[in-house]
């Protein structure tokens, strides 16, 4: 059974510590960027999401979104996420994962770029 509870690392160095689910399967944390460790620009931020009751779905879908927290308070991010935890043969648990970023704009006709 997949529980997201405890602490994560992405491929990319980036760590994700999240808290007991409750008893709607939702979830808080905190995610902090990989190269937030040096001079990086990103401050640990909070994370809010929710995933499948894992007695229905032993390898459930989730979703969470983090608000970035930058040292430059003037950019304002969210990324949402959206996966699936999985466990193997061994019973290790992998978190597979899509992401979309937002940056705020200052007007409609910027729109185009604050997607990524």
């Amino acid at each position: 059974q997949c529980l997201l509870s405890g602490s994560w690392r992405s491929d990319t160095s980036c760590r994700m510590v999240v808290s007991t689910l409750d008893k709607d399967n939702r979830f808080s944390g905190s995610y902090l960027h990989g190269p937030a460790a040096g001079n990086s620009e990103f401050l640990s931020s909070p994370l809010e999401g929710s995933q499948q009751d894992p007695e229905l779905a032993p390898q459930p879908t989730f979703s969470f979104t983090v608000n970035w927290r930058l040292r430059d308070s003037q950019n304002a991010r969210t990324t949402v996420f959206l996966g699936q935890c999985y466990v193997n043969t061994n019973g290790e648990e992998t978190l597979h994962a899509l992401w979309l970023l937002r940056e705020a704009t200052d007007s409609p006709a910027e729109d185009w770029k604050a997607t990524r």
